[in-house]
């Protein structure tokens, strides 16, 4: 996987493969390394694209982001913004993760008619409860005071499932890291904005193209029952459980994730 380039938006960004153009989307608090093993697997066979989402990885907040949040629609319209760049007009493969689903909700929403087919792995069509509102304002009001690593800390048993914490050390380890490294101005922002993020359930039977919905068989985040009741909201969507993953998925399973992926890409004739 290149080093992230930087797009005239501020986006930065990177782009492997030729072929279908596949747009992947990170979750919070991380940034676009956590789909390494999705672009060794399938930048052969399709155009991989992986930004940073705005105050992550390479990406600045622009002006006040942090205090005022981020909102997920804003992020869909970076990524449009990045296609219109990177002269991309074909319909793409859009794959969101956690926090990137929330976004890939407000993009297919708006952008419809820039989508191929819909990839969402471990994440939420529900709005935060009014507790789980509170925890976000919270973190977002603190983080400066916290720093990142507590934020890995915190996070860090939600997010892997307890057979990769026995069995695969160097994947826990990326994963601190990759949250260490996050901004606390982007944390805050990120979670101001999903926090005001409205429930889209009414989205799902408006769905069109082909949708993968993927989700780890141990995900505390976004379980496995409640992804299922997505899957079976969106007409003809294929539902997909890795084994053994917690919400990481991408990168516990990585092999799994991308022969997932695979199936769909190729069924677009890539």
């Amino acid at each position: 996987m290149k080093s992230a380039a930087l797009a005239k938006t501020n986006m930065a960004y990177v782009d492997e493969g030729a072929g279908v153009p596949v747009l992947l989307m990170h979750g919070f608090p991380l940034d676009h390394t956590m789909w390494g093993g999705q672009f060794n697997a399938l930048s052969g066979r399709a155009r991989m694209i992986a930004p940073d989402l705005r105050g992550f990885g390479q990406t600045p907040l622009a002006p006040g982001d942090a205090e005022r949040g981020v909102s997920m629609e804003a992020h869909a319209d970076d990524l449009a913004d990045l296609l219109d760049k990177l002269a991309i007009r074909e319909p793409i493969v859009l794959v969101g993760f956690s926090m990137g689903g929330y976004v890939a909700w407000q993009f297919a929403r708006k952008y419809a008619v820039r989508l191929r087919a819909l990839i969402q792995c471990d994440t939420r069509v529900l709005a935060d409860t009014e507790e789980a509102r509170a925890g976000r304002l919270k973190m977002a009001e603190h983080v400066a005071e916290w720093g990142s690593g507590r934020v890995a800390e915190m996070m860090g048993p939600k997010l892997i499932a307890p057979a990769t914490f026995e069995k695969k050390p160097e994947v826990v380890a990326a994963v601190r890291m990759m949250v260490e490294r996050a901004p606390p101005a982007g944390i805050a922002a990120a979670q101001r904005g999903m926090a005001a993020r409205p429930d889209m359930t009414s989205l799902l039977p408006t769905i069109k193209v082909p949708t993968l919905v993927l989700v780890g068989e141990h995900d505390a985040i976004s379980p496995p029952a409640e992804m299922k009741e997505i899957a079976d909201a969106i007409p003809g969507a294929k539902y997909v459980v890795i084994r053994r993953a917690g919400h990481m998925t991408t990168m516990e399973e990585p092999d799994a994730v991308s022969a997932a992926f695979s199936q769909s890409i190729d069924k677009l004739g890539s």
